[in-house]
């Protein structure tokens, strides 16, 4: 299991009942939030906020943090299409740096390449009008973010479940009947 893997159950698992996980498409002029059900099972577009400063933003986010009862943050690392980090992840990282400390949750980093594509081909082929693409592309865009974490961690979950039925039913047969021996 990669360290993301690892980073994802620690914060899913370390959640409250109930508590949702808002996904995040951080963009140079707007965020895109998005919201887990309760049970952390489906993502939902929420809102786009367009972005003033720092302080007037992370205020309207902590706002809808307490308003939905959020217990983490997933918000998409826009790494390049090689998996280094440039210009745009360190900025997405300083603005998570200075949010952590204002909103006391714990945040996970998604790698969100494609994403932005993905949402705008999906858009494209409903007909969504320039306008309503842009109006919807980017609190979109967090929902896939947040629907990929959510859908890699059913996913663990599932392998997991997997394996020990596997090891269950493996030791089972490799275990003699009750005064029995095993045949060699």
């Amino acid at each position: 299991m990669n360290d993301s893997d690892k980073d994802l159950i620690a914060l899913i698992d370390g959640l409250a009942p109930r508590a949702r996980l808002v996904g995040m498409d951080l963009g140079t002029k707007t965020i895109g939030l998005a919201l887990s059900d309760v049970e952390r099972r489906i993502a939902t577009p929420l809102e786009t906020l367009k972005r003033v400063k720092f302080t007037a933003d992370a205020e309207r986010i902590k706002g809808l943090l307490s308003r939905y009862d959020v217990g983490g943050l997933v918000i998409g690392l826009p790494l390049n299409m090689d998996g280094t980090e440039g210009p745009r992840s360190q900025a997405t990282r300083a603005f998570v740096r200075n949010l952590k400390g204002l909103v006391g949750l714990p945040i996970l980093f998604w790698d969100e390449r494609l994403s932005t594509v993905a949402v705008t081909r999906t858009l494209l082929d409903a007909d969504a009008s320039r306008a309503k693409r842009a109006e919807s592309v980017d609190k979109m865009a967090a929902a896939y973010i947040l629907q990929g974490a959510l859908d890699r961690y059913e996913r663990i979950l599932r392998d997991r479940d997997d394996a020990a039925e596997e090891e269950a039913l493996r030791a089972e047969r490799e275990t003699p009947p009750e005064g029995g021996a095993l045949d060699d």
